[in-house]
């Protein structure tokens, strides 16, 4: 940074403060930053804007295989070892307790440390091979079954948290503190948009039929952390408006509407000249994508076109507005119209206790309908540029939590190992990467750490993981913090 541009960025946060503050907090706190000598703490970056088709990387770094991004987040963590981590051998050691040369000294989570023992718990479930390539799935998962050889099934990821909110905060931001950019936020600030009358980043939630208690979602997982919030993602509802506050107040047409917004940009721009604050830049933005998604959404969300063998493809619950299933349809319709980043939350899958029976209503809610958008992705010719990413934030412990009989259990947490899949553009179908040990407990092949499945995520969209950065508080923050390998194994 030369001498001129750091005195520009001073100036303008010197206005920021001048604008914002009282005459003599302003003044003591200039003299504050002036005396410590650390402007550059609270100097804005100069990309502030997602421009349609481009953004702070005006190009990507390579020619991308993905375009877009569905993420099917399954919040709670889904076990691994009732799902997708085969253990025939298991049954063999039901209810010892689990060997210390297994353990090997992990933490645990105060929900199980003061049980007198960690009785094993093998899957009651039956696995079988699917597809061409034979890989072994959980019976309560048939419809992902189908699509097997569509799939590339991680059962070697591994994570640094052992609870909830930390867990699911790295995985979406890279660090267990709250504050950073989530995954969207970074694709919309760094790719931009391909659709100027709907946003780069949605978000779809739904509450699953397995756990109706299970952990709380908060607004900041889909943040823009210290990004230009522009660039957050919005959650659509599932009842009443889209969003909220974009229809038109009673008694305004569009005109008036039309003359409103006009008059408010104005004074947004002469606001903007005035302090340099990036965040005016980002409101004036924010008000006309309002006014355009005020056509764009009602049209969204009308499912009348759909056909009858789509409704059924997606399952019983697809024209049930706010089901995982209706939201899967909703992703789909969503990437058609060019949104750069969906994502679904579906809660439930926080199995503590009475596992085989809250699993199997979290795959009723969940299985047919994320198979049907692999399928209907590909028969539209989208698949080829769409990533398709299902999983959750950590696995779940081969022992018991609470009692153990021959027909239920629960599981704890577990950050040392899980399953997750992949399907789509610039990912290699139909494969099993990494693989733990007999007891679903350790990784023993090819371990992929959060970090590097971000930064596989990235690459598949042309993006090198190190290069895509934000200056902050004297620091450039990338998504995968100062870690994280792309992971060869996963691509095309």
């Amino acid at each position: 940074m030369d001498d001129l541009e750091q005195e520009l960025q001073l100036m303008l946060t010197r206005r920021q403060l001048f604008g914002k503050t009282a005459t003599g907090i302003g003044i003591a706190a200039l003299n504050s930053i002036i005396g410590n000598g650390s402007a550059s703490a609270v100097t804005p970056n100069s990309n502030t804007s997602v421009k349609i088709g481009m953004g702070s990387l005006g190009e990507p770094h390579y020619a991308p295989k993905a375009k877009r991004v569905i993420y099917l987040f399954q919040s709670g963590a889904p076990s691994h070892l009732d799902l997708f981590d085969y253990k025939p051998n298991l049954q063999k050691h039901f209810g010892i307790d689990l060997p210390d040369t297994i353990r090997m000294g992990q933490r645990i989570t105060g929900m199980t440390s003061g049980q007198k023992t960690l009785p094993v718990a093998p899957s009651i479930f039956k696995f079988v091979p699917r597809g061409k390539s034979g890989t072994y799935m959980s019976e309560i998962l048939p419809y992902t079954g189908d699509i097997a050889d569509k799939l590339c099934l991680i059962r070697s990821m591994h994570t640094e948290a052992i609870n909830h909110d930390p867990a699911v905060t790295f995985l979406q931001t890279g660090s267990q503190l709250q504050g950073r950019p989530s995954i969207g936020s970074w694709l919309s600030y760094g790719l931009g948009s391909e659709n100027e009358n709907l946003p780069a980043y949605i978000v779809l939630i739904s509450q699953g039929t397995g756990n109706p208690v299970d952990q709380p979602l908060f607004g900041r997982l889909w943040g823009s952390g210290f990004l230009p919030s522009v660039h957050q993602g919005v959650k659509l509802r599932s009842a009443g408006d889209p969003v909220l506050y974009l229809s038109d107040p009673p008694g305004i047409d569009k005109q008036s509407r039309r003359q409103m917004l006009d008059g408010i940009s104005t004074l947004n721009q002469m606001a903007e000249q005035s302090f340099g604050d990036p965040e005016i830049h980002t409101r004036i933005q924010q008000y006309e994508m309002a006014y355009r998604m005020q056509a764009s959404v009602p049209d969204l969300m009308d499912l009348s076109k759909e056909s009858k063998s789509t409704f059924e493809m997606y399952g019983p619950e697809s024209q049930k507005p706010g089901t995982f299933s209706a939201n899967a349809l909703l992703a789909r319709r969503l990437v058609e119209r060019g949104v750069r980043f969906v994502q679904l939350f579906h809660r439930g899958w926080d199995q503590h206790g009475n596992l085989p029976g809250q699993i199997r209503n979290q795959c009723r809610d969940t299985d047919q309908a994320s198979a049907a958008l692999v399928k209907d992705l590909e028969q539209r010719g989208l698949l080829e540029d769409t990533l398709v990413i299902w999983g959750g934030e950590f696995g779940r412990t081969v022992y018991s939590q609470g009692t153990l009989t021959q027909d239920n259990y629960g599981r704890d947490h577990h950050g040392r190992c899980y399953s997750i899949w992949l399907a789509g553009a610039g990912i290699k179908p139909g494969q099993v990467i990494g693989e733990t040990d007999d007891f679903g407990y350790n990784i023993v092949k090819d371990g992929i750490h959060v970090h590097d499945l971000n930064a596989t995520i990235l690459h598949t969209l042309g993006i090198d993981h190190k290069k895509l950065t934000f200056r902050y508080q004297g620091r450039d923050f990338r998504l995968t913090d100062v870690e994280g390998n792309v992971v060869p194994q996963m691509l095309a």
